[in-house]
């Protein structure tokens, strides 16, 4: 037996060979191609270092984000019937949603919480376009709701952050009853006083954009985000018109007076709670830790030689 072949041979080889490398440590952007690492990536909220562009981020780590050291409680959805039609395509409606459920992490495409943004106490909710297209159904409606119950039994204003396709064609007409219902419990909040801000992130469209996400106080949509009910190919077709240049997206409907403002993901929470406290009537948010300041004049020191 030679040892220099069957053993030191093997050991130089195992040190020097290559290692497998995880497929999820980098993400190439769909915009300019640059590939970023994942930790980068994450720590500036999924959003671009060398373009800018603002990738999709999920509700919970949109939440952590924006909550008060990530701290945040998640408000109870009530459930719907899981399959009222008896839906099928290529799969059964209840395994495409088991899938979808394994993939996320989540009940379904809405998630709500309630905490505090610079210790002002809001309640949130948010879509998660990555299940099922963001597909507004019957537990998206039930999630709404029960967000609009909690902000008037709380007495706190509601942010809403949209993404996305439209209606869910798994639940046929149950689905578009949503709507309404949505917009019954955003009058819910009107009613009571309430603030009711709607973040439009890419992409917002269909019975969405129809309801709901287009009825806050106060509209707000991330750059470069697209917006609108039916796709600019199917009106393009039907008017027989081309389009201008960006339509549909988040800077030109704030050129036409469909949005408010268009604000970056990393200036979002100081955007929403200077919103907020104004709305709401309560003084600026104080920034860090410090105590707030006193018309009393501090103490002198004294200073021994």
């Amino acid at each position: 037996m030679n040892w220099i072949t069957n053993y030191v041979r093997p050991k130089i080889n195992s040190l020097f060979s290559r290692r497998e490398v995880p497929e999820n440590l980098w993400t190439k952007c769909p915009e300019c191609g640059t590939m970023l690492f994942h930790r980068e990536l994450s720590g500036n909220q999924n959003v671009c270092s060398n373009c800018d562009h603002h990738m999709a981020i999920s509700p919970r780590e949109r939440f952590e984000a924006l909550f008060d050291g990530g701290i945040f409680t998640e408000v109870k959805v009530p459930e719907p019937v899981a399959d009222p039609l008896h839906f099928r395509d290529q799969k059964k409606y209840p395994d495409r949603v088991k899938a979808a459920q394994k993939a996320s992490g989540e009940r379904d495409a809405m998630l709500v919480a309630e905490g505090d943004i610079n210790r002002t106490p809001v309640v949130m909710a948010a879509q998660d376009f990555a299940f099922m297209a963001g597909s507004m159904g019957m537990y998206v409606g039930n999630a709404i709701i029960a967000a609009a119950e909690r902000a008037v039994k709380l007495k706190r204003p509601l942010v809403l952050f949209s993404a996305s396709g439209g209606a869910r064609m798994q639940e046929g007409m149950l689905s578009l009853m949503q709507m309404p219902r949505t917009t019954v419990a955003v009058q819910m909040l009107k009613e009571a006083g309430l603030p009711y801000i709607v973040v439009l992130t890419h992409p917002t469209t269909g019975g969405v954009t129809a309801s709901y996400a287009m009825l806050g106080d106060v509209q707000i949509a991330e750059p470069n985000a697209q917006i609108g009910f039916a796709g600019a190919r199917v009106i393009e077709q039907t008017i027989r018109e081309k389009l201008p240049e960006g339509f549909q997206r988040a800077e030109y409907l704030l050129d036409h007076g469909m949005l408010d403002r268009v604000v970056h993901r990393k200036a979002m929470k100081d955007e929403l709670v200077t919103l907020i406290r104004m709305l709401m009537g309560l003084p600026p948010a104080i920034k860090g830790d410090l105590p707030a300041p006193t018309d009393k004049a501090p103490e002198p020191v004294e200073v021994k030689a």
